[in-house]
């Protein structure tokens, strides 16, 4: 069964036009999030600062929450957009991350040069406007090019396509996304084994890479097989032996991977539980990215059934 979407205008009182359990049961979706993740990791390479810094969960939902707070700027108030105060009013709306986390964060994308202050006067001083860099600008169009190139290869339609034709598409359908995703819990806060690696550092980074790697996501006797130097993991991703091998003890003791018994070195093996969870909670993004994107595009792509 492919992604459809429903005919007509989509009022906002209507149920939307995707689900998650719609996504599901497409037959394209495993294969499909297998070529998605490894242009995930294709983003990495070419922007790995900014990738690291938002490959935990709360990261991502804060840098999503800042650069939707950054296209909703209204160029007649230089004090709106990306500012401390509306970050914090943002996630404690959402629920999304701590005041101190959230202060942290910022000063953390300023020290890189990923965020950089609005240029021309300020009517309130106490007030600090940001807006991102080039950087991250291209890193997030990027990104949201690859999810558009994603749906598209669910249901054969050319999202993408009007992307690389109108690059405004991202300006209309990120903040709508970013909001639909913070205040939905089904995406919010990660399945038990999806949460093993994504409420940690780069943790979002690993577990792409580890759906990426099979030749299949289909199970062979409940489990899908990979092969993995967890020392190479680490140095691809600037990130500690420590760190990768206490994730990976963390999710071998919950049942969720697992080492061959025949003594094969790297050879590893991920339970269709992980591969189901991850699924899912990305089914539930995908969802959410396709209403957005019928909505800020008021229906301007209809896909046949």
């Amino acid at each position: 069964m492919h992604l459809v979407a429903k005919q007509g205008d989509a009022a906002p009182e209507k149920p939307p036009a995707f689900t998650a359990d719609g996504i599901l049961r497409n037959p394209l979706l495993r294969e499909t999030l297998q070529i998605s993740a490894r242009d995930l990791m294709a983003v990495y390479d070419i922007f790995p600062r900014v990738a690291r810094l938002v490959a935990s969960h709360q990261k991502w939902i804060l840098s999503q929450a800042a650069y939707a707070l950054h296209l909703e700027r209204d160029p007649t108030h230089p004090d709106s957009g990306i500012t401390a105060a509306r970050l914090l009013k943002f996630m404690r709306d959402t629920g999304g991350a701590s005041r101190n986390t959230a202060a942290a964060f910022l000063a953390e994308l300023l020290a890189y040069k990923l965020l950089r202050d609005v240029s021309g006067e300020r009517t309130n001083k106490k007030v600090r406007p940001l807006e991102p860099t080039e950087v991250s600008e291209s890193a997030m169009m990027r990104w949201f090019m690859s999810q558009m190139g994603t749906l598209d290869r669910l249901d054969g339609g050319n999202r993408l396509e009007h992307v690389e034709a109108d690059t405004s598409v991202l300006v209309r359908t990120q903040p709508i996304a970013a909001r639909m995703l913070l205040s939905d819990k089904n995406w919010s806060e990660p399945p038990e084994g999806v949460a093993i690696f994504a409420w940690t550092e780069c943790g979002g980074l690993l577990l792409d890479d580890l759906m990426a790697r099979p030749k299949s996501l289909t199970p062979v006797d409940g489990k899908v097989w990979l092969e993995l130097n967890l020392a190479e993991l680490a140095n691809h991703y600037t990130i500690s032996n420590t760190h990768v091998r206490r994730l990976f003890t963390k999710a071998q003791d919950s049942g969720y991977i697992g080492r061959s018994n025949d003594g094969s070195r790297g050879r590893f093996w991920m339970s269709i539980r992980l591969v189901d969870e991850y699924c899912r909670w990305q089914a539930v993004k995908l969802a959410a990215l396709a209403n957005a994107y019928e909505r800020a595009t008021d229906g301007a792509v209809r896909l046949a059934k």
